[in-house]
């Protein structure tokens, strides 16, 4: 694609600020939903401090080179409810959680070397474009689900009756769901996703640069109108925005930084739960490496410029691991390049490096101001839908067009293609005790393997 600002350039002050406040919007909604599904008290405030820092660890290590930023994983949700489950105290559990970081990080560390020593052409041999496109594919439509749940939920929470069977027993309980109808949610989405795409398609100067803030600010618009007409009205339905956590807002916090909890859980950590923790980050950290891979070969195809031989795989690892070391260790959540962030970059065109300095050092800034985190908080569910249908379309069509030179008319490629593309939109997953293979690792384990054993086949039929 023809990019606006390419990876050396240096947008305007103004317009800088602007960028990066778009690039934070399309990355914040993951990277504070990962410590409040974790719970034990972690802050949203501390993970985003914790993610802008490890971006700007990864761009240290990957020489100001590859324009994205680096979030609180999912893959290692599991390793983190594990360091807590085995904790002796919450403190503990925080120490671990650091900890497990350190073992993740270590692993990216050791594949660095021995990539620095053995190169990546072997990377280019097991995962080519038929294996490695498919697999971009499916990074996106994995998170579909997601993007279209969302599209009809807002903010505001109502308690509902429910009942369930224990034991042959039935048992009367509540849950939390949206207030707002999802037609009122749906339209609020709506909106955002076709401002988005007028902005993109038909936008001039800053309007074709600046989308998702475009988009999602007439999509708030449109659910602060539905609000305050619900209230008015004391009609739940049409509540979308919950301006009520404004009343518990503080202007100025210093966030619950994980490795200030972690200090007093040191001493209850043994042999034993040291273990616990290592065997629920090592495995994952081998899970993620593979995403890894698919990531910057998704974003090396939106910049036109191979990552993994510029600034190198190995650098992008050192970043990768050393970053979640440094975000676990002020957010307590490991770190991982993107999808959303790379989306960004090819809607808009905009791949300047010092764009996703400023989104780091800007996510460092506001995680101490509360009105603005707070504000943040309050973008409902439906608008921020909305933005992730466009950046997660984008990511499946990316890897689509990975393959586009692939000859499909080939058995062999066909295979490889579906494998993959079944596999991982239909969630295949494999667990080992807590160590689970996600959709995307089980999908490109397979289409590797598939890749092989029919090319050496292949190979076998032509002697």
């Amino acid at each position: 694609m023809q990019l606006v600002y390419n990876i050396k350039d240096k947008p305007k002050f103004g317009q800088l600020i602007v960028f990066a406040f778009q690039q934070l919007l399309a990355i914040l909604a993951a990277t504070i939903a990962v410590p409040s599904i974790v719970g034990n008290g972690m802050s949203q405030s501390a993970a985003l401090f914790g993610a802008g820092v490890g971006t700007i660890v990864y761009l240290l290590f990957t020489k100001f080179r590859s324009p994205v930023f680096l979030g609180s994983s999912f893959a290692f949700l599991g390793s983190m409810f594990a360091a807590f489950a085995g904790a002796a105290s919450a403190e503990a559990g925080y120490a671990g959680i650091i900890l497990g970081a350190v073992f993740a990080g270590l692993v990216y560390i050791v594949i660095a070397l021995v990539i620095k020593v053995a190169g990546v052409a072997w990377i280019d041999k097991l995962m080519p474009a038929v294996v490695i496109g498919p697999t971009v594919a499916i990074i996106g439509l994995s998170l579909a689900g997601n993007a279209v749940g969302d599209l009809t939920l807002g903010k505001v929470l109502t308690e509902v009756p429910t009942q369930e069977i224990v034991d042959g027993v039935i048992v009367d309980g509540t849950k939390l769901v949206s207030a707002a109808s999802p037609y009122v949610a749906l339209i609020c989405g709506l909106i955002t996703l076709f401002v988005v795409m007028i902005c993109s398609v038909f936008g001039k100067k800053m309007a074709k640069l600046i989308p998702f803030i475009i988009g999602i600010l007439a999509g708030y618009t449109a659910a602060a109108i539905f609000t305050g007409i619900g209230i008015a009205t004391n009609n739940a339905a049409l509540q979308v925005i919950d301006f009520s956590v404004f009343s518990d807002m503080k202007l100025f916090a210093i966030p619950d930084f994980s490795f200030l909890a972690a200090a007093k859980g040191l001493s209850a950590m043994d042999g034993k739960y040291i273990a616990t923790v290592a065997v629920a980050y090592v495995p994952v950290a081998f899970v993620v490496f593979a995403e890894h891979i698919a990531d910057h070969k998704n974003l090396s195809s939106v910049i036109g410029q191979d990552l993994l031989k510029d600034p190198g795989l190995h650098r992008t690892l050192l970043g990768d691991g050393v970053g979640s070391i440094a975000g676990a260790l002020f957010g307590g959540c490991p770190n991982t390049t993107y999808g959303e962030s790379v989306g960004c970059v090819a809607i808009t065109g905009n791949a300047s490096v010092v764009t996703i300095l400023a989104t780091a050092v800007m996510a460092i800034v506001i995680s101490f101001f509360g009105p603005f985190v707070t504000f943040l908080s309050t973008i409902p569910n439906c608008v921020m839908g909305g933005v992730c249908v466009t950046l997660y379309g984008f990511i499946a069509v990316s890897g689509l067009k990975m393959i586009q030179n692939v000859d499909l008319g080939e058995n062999k490629n066909l295979f490889v293609v579906a494998v993959i593309l079944i596999c991982g939109i239909g969630g295949l997953t494999v667990s080992f005790g807590q160590v689970t293979l996600t959709s995307i690792a089980c999908a490109l384990i397979l289409g590797i393997l598939t890749n092989l054993i029919l090319g050496k086949a292949k190979t076998s039929q032509a002697k």
